[in-house]
């Protein structure tokens, strides 16, 4: 451009020097050539301020579509594509020619050394090829589709709202992720829609510069490419806002319900907490058997227990007949598989409506000929719980005591258990024996005992005439006499006193011990009773060893 402007002033100047009656004396100027050369310097100087303007222009577009810029780069790799098939099918096409005349046998050495590199030309491009394969076709669909949504949560429960929460959080950074897709997209469309302004005003200043030209075309088949990927991704956009839209309202709505939901079930627990607490309060108060509101405690428990398992199940299963359908066609498998846990659960019913045991009752169980004494201190669904005592039964038996020893339930149905404290009954029948030899005072002996018996026991015969009187109207009983009992019987060592007194049930080796005392005291101080036990007598006159003659042994003498 700047040499045509040069050349244009000088031929200005040589028709200028060539008209007739001018003189050619190059001091002499006049003043309209002046102002035409110093106009022609002036366009020439703004046209090239302009081109070098469009230039940097057109460079800063160039490194804004090329930096950080992806779609650039897919278009960048579909372009050397088309290009790599394109140069793939002049390569079929010379290869084709040289192989027809190679099975005509027409080829010469040159012309067969050319076939093997343009074959080992290809075997490089089918490689380049095979790298850019996935730009073949749609090569911008993976960054047109919108990312996945998912299976949509379902709220449906107060724990399912965080996951909700969760996937909404989600759906905003993939609908983030997606509208910055479409801003880059858009800027690449308006970059590219920019360069060719640029282009065409250059070109318009230089129309015989190629370089322009081809750079041009390249930008326009950029934008003929971008048009239709745009709309695409324009209506693509439309529609997974929308979804995604629809999808944020419908979760809002169902977390509302939900939380709605949530609180008028608190509320309903909370009322029947508040009931349980007040029925507790007023139970504590104006019962005085700790026994019972212990009982009591633990069936209001699980009646607490059992409402609000009744609350969430009906609130939170749709279809109550499908949950009966399911737990009807469990039930057998229960009954089979959880056989033993079953009639624990059965048994803990019976145990608590029946009221045969309580917590704080003293009872023996008997397990494979195993004998346990102690306290129950708890009754849970499943079994009972026992704290082992020092009684008759460890000491003659098990030389064991104080293990906690746990009873399942069901052993209500298939065990004996005995109770040594039923029905606020806490006395029991305890007996001693002594035997004495036959030549004492049997009737004596008799009287001690009775006395002893009836003095130490005389508190717990009270208690026990008390609450046998109260018994006759829930069971039928014959004998209700509580006095101390004296038994005699004729034994192979003597004769064998038995005396049995009402004691504390839960205190009975200690009165035991206090009776056993006595008796042998006030025994001791009679001269015509005598305390019997296995005893032998041995008399020996002679060697046993030696052989017996019954000659020899003296008239009347016994041996």
């Amino acid at each position: 451009m700047m040499k045509r402007f040069s050349w244009l002033l000088l031929l200005s100047g040589t028709l200028l020097f060539a008209q007739p009656g001018v003189k050619n004396d190059m001091p002499q100027e006049t003043p309209s050539s002046k102002t035409e050369t110093t106009a022609l310097e002036t366009a020439q100087a703004d046209t090239s301020s302009d081109i070098q303007h469009l230039l940097e222009e057109k460079h800063n577009l160039d490194i804004q579509l090329k930096e950080n810029n992806v779609w650039s780069k897919i278009y960048s790799n579909y372009h050397i594509y088309k290009e790599l098939k394109d140069e793939e099918a002049a390569l079929d096409r010379k290869i084709g020619e040289l192989n027809k005349l190679s099975k005509k046998r027409r080829l010469n050495k040159q012309q067969r050394k050319v076939l093997a590199a343009l074959k080992s030309e290809k075997k490089i491009l089918e490689g380049k090829l095979q790298l850019l394969k996935e730009y073949e076709k749609d090569p911008f669909k993976k960054f047109l589709t919108p990312p996945a949504i998912g299976n949509i949560p379902s709220v449906g429960n107060p724990f399912a709202i965080i996951a909700a929460l969760s996937f909404t959080e989600k759906l905003k950074n993939d609908q983030s992720e997606y509208n910055s897709r479409y801003a880059s997209i858009k800027h690449v469309m308006d970059g590219l829609k920019e360069k060719k302004k640029i282009l065409e005003a250059l070109i318009q200043r230089d129309p015989g510069n190629h370089a322009l030209r081809k750079e041009l075309a390249d930008t326009e088949e950029q934008i003929n490419t971008f048009t239709p990927v745009v709309e695409i991704f324009k209506t693509t956009q439309s529609v997974y806002t929308k979804k995604i839209d629809e999808i944020k309202l419908n979760l809002q709505a169902e977390i509302r319900k939900e939380i709605e939901k949530a609180t008028t079930i608190g509320i309903i627990i909370l009322l029947f907490l508040i009931i349980i607490f007040l029925i507790k309060y007023l139970v504590k108060r104006y019962m005085s058997d700790n026994e019972r509101f212990y009982t009591i405690n633990k069936f209001l428990n699980f009646t607490f227990f059992m409402l609000i398992l009744l609350t969430l199940l009906f609130a939170y299963i749709e279809n109550v007949n499908y949950l009966v359908t399911i737990l009807g066609f469990a039930s057998a498998g229960i009954a089979i598989a959880l056989k033993d846990w079953f009639m624990s659960v059965m048994g803990w019913f019976v145990i608590i409506i029946g009221g045969a045991v309580h917590v704080g009752d003293r009872v023996k169980f008997v397990r494979n000929g195993m004998e346990y004494v102690g306290d129950i201190v708890d009754i849970s669904l499943l079994r009972m719980t026992i704290q082992e005592d020092i009684t008759l039964t460890t000491y003659m038996h098990n030389r064991r005591a104080g293990r906690i020893i746990f009873v399942p339930n069901n052993y209500v149905f298939t065990d004996m258990i005995a109770n040594y404290s039923h029905a606020g009954l806490k006395t029991v029948w305890d007996g001693i024996d002594f035997t004495i030899t036959f030549d004492s005072n049997a009737s004596k002996a008799s009287s001690i005992a009775k006395e002893v018996t009836k003095k130490y026991s005389k508190g717990y015969t009270d208690i026990t005439r008390k609450q046998l009187n109260k018994l006759r109207s829930q069971y039928s009983m014959k004998n209700t006499n509580v006095e101390p009992r004296i038994y005699s019987f004729i034994e192979p060592y003597g004769i064998k006193i038995s005396a049995w007194y009402h004691t504390n049930a839960y205190a009975t080796l200690t009165l035991r011990s206090t009776i056993s005392m006595e008796i042998i005291e006030r025994l001791q101080q009679e001269d015509d009773i005598h305390l019997a036990y296995p005893t032998q007598s041995i008399y020996i006159d002679k060697d046993v060893r030696k052989p017996h003659h019954p000659e020899a042994t003296p008239e009347g003498e016994q041996a």
